[in-house]
């Protein structure tokens, strides 16, 4: 096994751990006013997110946007649940620059610094200019315990793919200099980008339903499930050496 994927798996193994101690907390975080009901939204979107973008496009990729998108998704639809479905452009513009910085980092992965940083300024904007046109994760909001699918869904998802696909095709060519994996990459980013928002909208009415409405002692069984499964992605290090495996 190599010594990297060794560490990203004692490190997932650690937040685990973390996550799961603050769901074992939820009486003294507040309980149902608290403010674990928006870490449950960060959590189950993180993982949606890591997820859509880790397998296609790899570890790095997967673990910026999953960080960046679970954190202003829980935000944002925190202040929804209260009623405040559009908080203003400042916190449009805060909410864009996160995400973009996830993307810039995920991008930097593949063709380094500077594309990632000009990756991330030109989604930023985009997405900036999206909310300005109402097209927000918030748009429609109504927790229900089925996955819904809309028109708006679907164009917005196909105007996503064709974007950070363009985006991503100019930069390899100018930026990067790299115009034979500019097509390969473009359709890799563009295709994921528009799968996973059209997953993550169609998920949303049953992952909000789900943070107003479970109970607290289902939180707790769940901070159990997540400690020992972070203890078991911890104790990965010490088996391997315990059966001399061999590490790179």
């Amino acid at each position: 096994m190599d010594h990297h994927t060794l560490a990203i798996i004692s490190i997932v193994g650690n937040s685990l751990d973390v996550l799961g101690a603050l769901y074992l907390a939820y009486d003294l975080l507040g309980g149902e006013h608290g403010p674990l009901r928006a870490l449950s939204r960060g959590v189950t979107y993180g993982a949606l997110f890591a997820a859509g973008y880790g397998i296609p496009l790899g570890p790095v990729f997967g673990i910026a946007c999953g960080i960046t998108h679970g954190l202003t998704l829980a935000w944002e639809f925190s202040l929804a649940s209260r009623g405040t479905l559009e908080p203003g452009p400042w916190h449009d513009a805060a909410a864009s620059a996160i995400r973009g910085i996830g993307l810039s980092i995920g991008a930097a992965w593949y063709f380094g610094p500077l594309f990632g940083f000009l990756f991330g300024v030109i989604t930023t904007l985009g997405q900036i200019g999206a909310y300005r046109f109402g097209i927000r994760p918030t748009m429609g909001y109504a927790p229900a315990l089925r996955l819904r699918i809309s028109r708006l869904l679907i164009l917005t998802s196909l105007n996503r793919m064709a974007g950070y696909g363009i985006t991503a095709a100019l930069l390899c060519i100018y930026v990067a200099g790299q115009p034979d994996r500019a097509l390969a990459f473009a359709l890799r980013i563009g295709l994921t980008v528009g799968a996973v928002t059209t997953v993550s909208g169609m998920s949303t009415p049953v992952v909000e339903w789900g943070a107003d409405h479970v109970p607290a002692k289902s939180m707790g069984v769940f901070g159990v499930a997540l400690i020992l499964t972070g203890f078991a992605l911890q104790s990965v290090q010490y088996w391997l050496t315990l059966i001399d495996a061999p590490i790179r």
